[in-house]
């Protein structure tokens, strides 16, 4: 910006977006300042460089509004954990599913985990039946991302929403 470009000659464009050509910085410079501007290099790999005559704390304000309001816009997808047991009784089944169901409609991935304690592990079947019936009773509104694994004494799975 301004004092600091140091390759010279370079394009110059204007407040209004028409091309003045190819001059010194100097000459730029004094173009810019006589109105009341600053010199930004905005093409700094060109050939030659590309410079724009703007008010730069303007474009700084403009760029962070647009910023702001991207951030508003966007729906961050986050990862909630539903966790079960291999002996989980139906109400809490259906309560544990009726939240990864609410999470999953949120538009958020749930993460699937099934906790073994102790001896439990020694059948991992029992786990794996509770995990298909989580999943067949979410399959409307989510598809699988990534299937049921052991990971040490816990048996997990991903799903993402429709």
């Amino acid at each position: 910006m301004n004092r600091q470009i140091r390759i010279s000659p370079v394009r110059v464009i204007a407040a209004d977006g028409a091309q003045l050509g190819i001059m010194e910085v100097d000459a730029a410079l004094s173009a810019a300042v006589e109105q009341g501007l600053d010199l930004v290099e905005v093409a700094p790999l060109a050939r030659p460089p590309v410079v724009r005559i703007m008010d730069y704390g303007k474009y700084k304000f403009e760029m962070a509004k647009q910023a702001r309001q991207a951030k508003k816009k966007q729906h961050v997808i986050l990862l909630k954990e539903v966790k079960y047991r291999p002996g989980i009784e139906t109400h809490d089944f259906d309560t544990k599913t009726r939240h990864a169901r609410e999470f999953l409609q949120d538009g958020n991935k749930v993460k699937v985990t099934l906790m073994f304690r102790g001896r439990q592990i020694a059948h991992p079947e029992l786990g794996r039946a509770v995990v298909a019936r989580v999943a067949t009773a979410l399959a409307d509104v989510s598809k699988i991302e990534t299937d049921a694994r052991l990971e040490g004494k816990a048996l997990t799975m991903i799903l993402t929403p429709k």
